[in-house]
């Protein structure tokens, strides 16, 4: 087994600028290609941690909170929550900035699932998570749930196994 890694560890920073072509006709950050950035970005945390080739297995709800607008900055904060056997959650966070107006806002975050894989494609096994600050202890704590319920919602588990996720819902 490989041995633990820090959350820490995989920190991944991003920064990319708006650009003519990355935008709309409304001058607005077309939503395909902040969700490329963002996959790019939430890869790069999981092979930081795996030490591996890594592969996109799933993206939570993304919302679009705030437009990025033609010319801002978008800044990307990437680290690894949890990992599994052969699987890695990630969490992202995305910034827009308009550096001569001085207004930074917070636009999308989400939840990235990737799997590390050998040479051949198959997936292999990856470095347990520490986590150190509250806030990196509080998302391992959910990601199983979460887990369990991206199971669910792909068919790969039956509700009624899904223990963390059915006690989480039955609280009073």
């Amino acid at each position: 087994m490989p041995q633990p890694k820090f959350a820490r560890e995989s920190m991944t920073v991003m920064t990319e600028m708006v650009l003519p072509n990355d935008t709309n006709t409304l001058n607005n950050l077309m939503g395909g290609r902040l969700l490329h950035f963002m996959d790019i970005a939430a890869a790069i945390a999981a092979q930081k941690h795996s030490n591996r080739i890594v592969v996109t297995a799933s993206v939570d709800n993304v919302s679009f909170a705030e437009p990025i607008r033609l010319g801002n900055i978008v800044t990307m904060k990437a680290q690894v929550t949890r990992a599994f056997s052969s699987s890695m959650e990630v969490f992202i966070e995305v910034w827009a900035e308009d550096i001569p107006a001085g207004v930074r806002v917070s636009t999308n975050s989400a939840f990235y699932t990737f799997v590390a894989v050998d040479q051949s494609g198959r997936p292999i096994e990856v470095p347990a998570v520490v986590p150190e600050t509250d806030e990196e202890k509080a998302r391992y704590d959910s990601a199983l749930r979460r887990r369990q319920l991206r199971l669910v919602l792909a068919g790969r588990m039956k509700a009624q196994d899904a223990t963390e996720l059915k006690s989480f819902l039955n609280q009073d």
